[in-house]
């Protein structure tokens, strides 16, 4: 029997954190994140492609992809999260668990971040832990699909 495969989708600017905000994520770059997703995919047993795109267009046609073929996706929609109602409506299409993740934690940054309009839509939420956020979306996912 094959792995499960899980879809793991970054939004915008994620591909650019050497650049950002040091104060939330530290030295983080976008290949860490690739990184702890193959790790964390292998820990739990999945198959696993990382995407990554600044485009929502993008963004939902992957989810549109993952909704055809039932895939499980775990999914930093980056700043999407708090007004991009067209990725909200992608996810809600979703036939298998999706998991929202967040290096920082939202809810201790600016007021307009405290938003998310993915949340209400995914099986859970993980945020606040960096890198390890993605390690326990693939722990939490592990329960879902199996």
């Amino acid at each position: 029997m094959s792995a499960t495969k899980v879809l793991v989708l970054n939004g915008p600017n994620l591909s650019r954190l050497d650049l950002r905000e040091k104060s939330y994520y530290g030295d983080i770059s976008y290949p860490d994140i690739e990184t702890i997703c193959l790790v964390g995919a292998k820990e739990f047993g999945f198959e696993v492609e990382i995407k990554q795109s600044n485009d929502e267009s993008e963004l939902i046609g992957w989810l549109h992809g993952a909704a055809d073929s039932k895939t499980p996706v775990i999914f930093n929609p980056a700043a999407f999260t708090h007004y991009s109602y067209a990725i909200r409506d992608a996810v809600v299409m979703l036939k298998a668990p999706c998991i929202e993740v967040h290096l920082s934690n939202p809810l201790s940054r600016e007021e307009f971040r405290h938003t998310s309009v993915i949340s209400g839509v995914v099986q859970g939420s993980i945020a606040g832990f960096g890198l390890d956020s993605y390690r326990l979306a693939f722990a939490a996912m592990s329960k879902l699909v199996k």
